[in-house]
This record gives structure tokens, sequence and C-alpha cells, in this order.
């Protein structure tokens, strides 16, 4: 990359303008793990958490993030996302919870910012709602899983590292 695209000729931090892009299908995903213990998990599935559906929760809190994004993430374009996906599921070994988001639209700049926000506020929330019973919950691995379409073309885990 010759230059950082969010500054402008003064070095000051700015909007990217993507006008002259092309418009095309664009799609990212991301993860996060939420690590607690197997006493928490057990509340959870079994549906005896005192707060609740604690995944629904949380799958409408990612689906509102990613929504919001840019009015969390300075420089970030509002964009009409045509879809917002939030997977959550339960892991027994060790006893965590995988969150995935899925985001995408027709457009002319990528949703990457928007799938890593869903990721990261649904795995906030479901903390939230657990830290009644368990503080020492741990957030981890959050990161972007997939990209596609857009100029600087795909991106896998694992195979474009």
């Amino acid at each position: 990359m010759n230059s950082l695209s969010h500054l402008n000729h003064a070095g000051e931090a700015n909007m990217v303008d993507v006008s002259d892009k092309s418009m095309t299908l664009r799609q990212a995903r991301a993860e996060a793990f939420v690590v607690l213990s197997e006493q928490t998990l057990a509340l959870i599935m079994q549906g005896k958490h005192p707060k609740g559906d604690v995944f629904a929760v949380a799958r409408i809190a990612g689906i509102q993030a990613a929504k919001k994004t840019s009015d969390l993430i300075p420089l970030c374009h509002p964009l009409m996302l045509s879809k917002v996906e939030v997977t959550i599921t339960a892991l027994n070994e060790p006893s965590r919870i995988h969150i995935e988001t899925l985001c995408r639209l027709t457009g002319q700049t990528g949703v990457e910012m928007e799938a890593l926000t869903a990721a990261s506020v649904a795995a906030l929330t479901l903390y939230d709602m657990c830290k009644a019973v368990q503080k020492d919950m741990v957030i981890e691995s959050i990161r972007l899983v997939e990209k596609r379409g857009g100029k600087s073309g795909d991106y896998q885990v694992g195979t474009n590292d």
C-alpha cells in the first residue's frame, strides 16, 4: 500500500471517499469465544439462567451492533446491510461459547468491521448476562474469519496467512 487511505493531504484523519468504487457483493465472517465454567454453561443450556435466554439476547445485541458500527468506529461508513447473522454455539471441551457472525451487502466498501463488531458485542452481552453468576469469564480470539469481494480480494483464515 503506497499511502494511508484514512489520511487527507494534510495528514489529518478523514473518511475514505468510496464514491468511485464499484457496487459489488461483499461479505465478511468473524468469530469470538467466551470461556466460562461448566456450571455457567449448564445454567444457560438448561434454560435455568436467572436472566433468561442468554443466547437470544446476545444474538440480538450482535445484530444491532453490526447495524450501528459506523456510530461506534470512527471513520467507518454507514452501510445498508442486507444480511446480518449471529450464530452462537455451546462447546463442552473446553467449556466455552463460540460466536460466529456473517455480514453481507452489495456496496462500495467492505463489511469486516460490522462482522467484527457484531462478534465483539455479542460476546460482551454474554459476559454481561452471566457476570452475576461468574465474573472470571474470558472473551478471546475475536478475529476476521473470511472476507469476500472488493478490490483487495478474498481472505480466509488459514489460506492467506
